[in-house]
């Protein structure tokens, strides 16, 4: 499990892809969301733009992460 400290109000999902160190660039984000590869709040999401905001729970590659 993963708790990242949201700064703002929200983050892509793209970046915070990245902020996690789940993926290494932004276009691999991209693609691993396209492919559906990424849950938000249990279910498939194939948003590139999602704002991801805190109480949210993002799932990847058997990795969670915890929006706080």
């Amino acid at each position: 499990m993963i708790d990242f400290e949201l700064q703002g109000e929200y983050i892509p999902l793209i970046q915070l892809l990245k902020a996690t160190n789940l993926v290494q660039t932004g276009g691999e984000a991209q693609i691993v969301v396209t492919e559906g590869e990424v849950k938000y709040n249990g279910q498939v999401d194939y948003r590139k733009r999602l704002k991801v905001k805190k109480g949210d729970v993002v799932e990847f590659r058997k990795q969670t992460i915890r929006i706080i």
